[in-house]
């Protein structure tokens, strides 16, 4: 007898008349009572969140949704102009450029600080952990993820604003509090101050949510889909992509 296939999933599943989604009825259960922020959580830690999750995960997703011309935007636009008829397409190229320098910060930063907390053990001094932590990534020559922004110099404000509704709800783990460590101590070790960054903060905050940390990327891109969205919804309104495309174009200079 041939052995019968299975494709087990606790996701969701449909027959006819019903949709199910994590154990639920989507349409009865759902649909109408349960936000979008609260199902994303709910689909990726396989558990509802609490109300004070919820408060959290949403402003992270808010803090990370649009920062303006960012490459992601101006790629999300160029694309449209390309082939308006896809905006998948566009909706796509913005996703993709979510690496090292933009969005990906968020995932690099929890997992350079949950590597440092597995790494420690028990936490008793956490500007202790922060001061050794910088010194060896400096000796390393090592970048510490969340540190530094290439407009807001001084301080961030998605840093304190998500710290203090972390706090509010009670959220205010290890990873944030490492974090915020070591925006007190790297000035010993580099010699200059430089601010704790929203795409960081947001990367602790979510760790600290219990989230798998290498899938922090994933609700950046989540976030800025919605941004990326609204640059699309903008550029039919008001299109600017052509001119970006012919300022690059009339300025191109051949070096053959």
């Amino acid at each position: 007898m041939a052995e019968e296939l299975t494709f087990p999933t606790g996701i969701g599943t449909s027959d006819p008349t019903t949709i199910s989604l994590l154990g639920q009825d989507l349409a009865g259960d759902l649909m109408g009572t349960v936000g979008f922020g609260e199902l994303a959580y709910w689909l990726v830690a396989g558990r509802r969140p609490t109300r004070g999750e919820v408060r959290v995960f949403e402003a992270v997703l808010v803090a990370l949704a649009d920062h303006g011309f960012t490459p992601t935007a101006i790629a999300a636009r160029l694309t449209y102009v390309s082939a308006p008829e896809a905006l998948q397409g566009a909706l796509a190229a913005g996703l993709l450029g979510g690496g090292s320098r933009f969005l990906g910060v968020t995932e690099d930063c929890g997992r350079f600080l949950a590597d440092t907390l597995a790494q420690a053990g028990e936490v008793t001094d956490y500007d202790a952990l922060a001061l050794d932590t910088v010194t060896r990534a400096r000796r390393e020559r090592r970048l510490v993820p969340g540190l530094g922004h290439p407009v807001h110099k001084e301080q961030d404000p998605r840093t304190p604003a998500l710290i203090r509704i972390a706090d509010e709800e009670g959220l205010r783990g290890p990873h944030l509090r490492l974090f915020e460590a070591i925006g007190r101590v790297h000035p010993q070790v580099l010699g200059r101050t430089l601010p704790l960054n929203g795409a960081g903060v947001c990367g602790a905050a979510l760790a600290d949510l219990g989230l798998p940390v290498d899938l922090l990327r994933g609700f950046a891109l989540l976030a800025r889909a919605a941004g990326l969205l609204g640059h699309l919804a903008e550029e039919r309104r008001r299109p600017l992509g052509m001119r970006i495309y012919q300022t690059v174009d009339r300025n191109a200079v051949y070096e053959p």
